[in-house]
């Protein structure tokens, strides 16, 4: 049996455990969150390595992509860093993939009409394949990262104006801990309603799970929401506040969608080697014969 572990700084009330069949491979799948805490998923890591086949690394990305451009995290580094052995995967490049097909399934699979519809991705950088493929489908974009990373109630409304911004600014913000961009630890728990009038113009929401629960308000009647790394809790409020529907670029796994990284040490760990080294077209082929479909959930 092959043995994924997710280390991440996320919030430990999201750890999960699961056994899956994936490729005629029995997986061990565990998710271990350190509650903000970049230290301990550094030891952890280290006490783990070269004793499971693959790690995942999650609650951050080890870069983002603005472009054809790669802007790496430094606290990420470090963790990705602790080991010696066992390859740590992030999810990022697989992301791209899996993400913008999500958005292609509900398009040509589903049915539903993405042409004019108003999108708001909470933070493009991080989700560049999602945004790529909705403003491809037709929407109206407006992109979130000024915004939910930094605070700044400002809306960039195109792909060139992201790629502008991430020059200017990720310089500076890859080293600025992860904790002041990014909800970390029991601040994952916590939401704190703004950026309402951008709420209620989204047809559809979409990027990380976090980020649009960080500020989203009471009512979400007739919203799209696009993201991964769910659980049954998400589902719940999502639902209590009538979201139409749900879409994870992640299947449901004993329970829950867990994120890119994960998948991507799966297919590591099964296959031997990195997504990223194993190209779009196969990782294509693999994720079809696992049965690695995007989920959607009609919730109201």
């Amino acid at each position: 049996m092959k043995r994924v572990v997710s280390v991440s700084i996320g919030s430990s009330k999201r750890n999960h455990t699961a056994t899956v069949n994936v490729l005629g491979e029995e997986v061990h799948i565990e998710r271990i969150g350190t509650d903000g805490d970049i230290a301990k998923a550094i030891d952890i890591i280290k006490s783990l390595d070269g004793k499971v086949d693959a790690f995942g690394m999650g609650g951050t990305d080890l870069y983002f992509v603005a472009g054809h451009k790669r802007y790496l995290l430094r606290d990420s580094v470090r963790i990705a860093r602790a080991a010696k052995n066992t390859p740590v995967v992030d999810g990022s490049w697989l992301k791209g993939i899996i993400e913008r097909r999500a958005v292609e399934y509900i398009r040509d699979e589903k049915g539903v009409q993405l042409r004019g519809k108003n999108a708001l991705v909470v933070c493009a950088i991080d989700r560049f394949g999602m945004a790529e493929a909705l403003a491809e489908s037709g929407c109206n974009m407006r992109y979130g990262d000024l915004a939910f990373a930094l605070g700044i109630p400002f809306w960039l409304r195109s792909l060139s104006s992201l790629d502008l911004a991430a020059t200017l600014l990720m310089p500076i913000i890859s080293w600025i801990p992860i904790k002041y961009l990014y909800p970390t630890g029991k601040a994952q728990d916590v939401i704190r309603p703004k950026y309402r009038e951008a709420y209620e113009w989204a047809d559809i929401i979409g990027g990380d799970c976090h980020f649009i629960k960080r500020h989203m308000p009471d009512n979400l009647e007739g919203k799209i929401i696009i993201t991964n790394t769910v659980t049954a809790d998400d589902v719940e409020a999502f639902r209590k506040r009538r979201v139409k529907m749900l879409v994870t670029s992640t299947p449901e796994l004993d329970g829950r969608s867990y994120g890119t990284n994960v998948i991507e040490a799966v297919l590591t760990a099964v296959t031997g080697k990195r997504a990223e080294e194993l190209g779009v077209e196969k990782v294509l082929e693999l994720i079809g014969k696992a049965g690695f479909t995007p989920r959607v959930e009609y919730l109201s």
